[in-house]
């Protein structure tokens, strides 16, 4: 499987983060070779080490994919209450990394 640019949104997203590698191994619960991996294009994460990078970097799937540039979440369609939640939870994660 080809993801169109993966291995430069995740060293952007964590050099953003100031992240070494066996950091964000930690974060990911994957062996840090397996982040050298996905630097060098020769591995590329499964569908839950995806879901974890999208959520922590707080990117959409398919941004990195390369589907759509944007790194924005759709909540087309969710309840009021979990957007409201989402909200919450966006808004605790931007305030712990000031």
């Amino acid at each position: 499987m080809y993801i169109d640019g993966f291995s430069e949104k995740i060293k952007l997203l964590r050099m953003r983060d100031n992240l070494t590698q066996k950091e964000l191994a930690n974060i990911l619960d994957v062996q840090k070779s397996m982040i050298s991996a996905y630097k060098n294009s020769t591995r590329f994460p499964g569908h839950q080490t995806l879901i974890r990078i999208a959520l922590y970097f707080k990117v959409s799937t398919d941004y990195l994919y390369g589907i759509e540039d944007r790194k924005t979440l759709d909540v087309t369609g969710a309840p009021d209450g979990a957007i409201e939640i989402a909200s919450s939870l966006i808004k605790y994660a931007r305030s712990m990394s000031k």
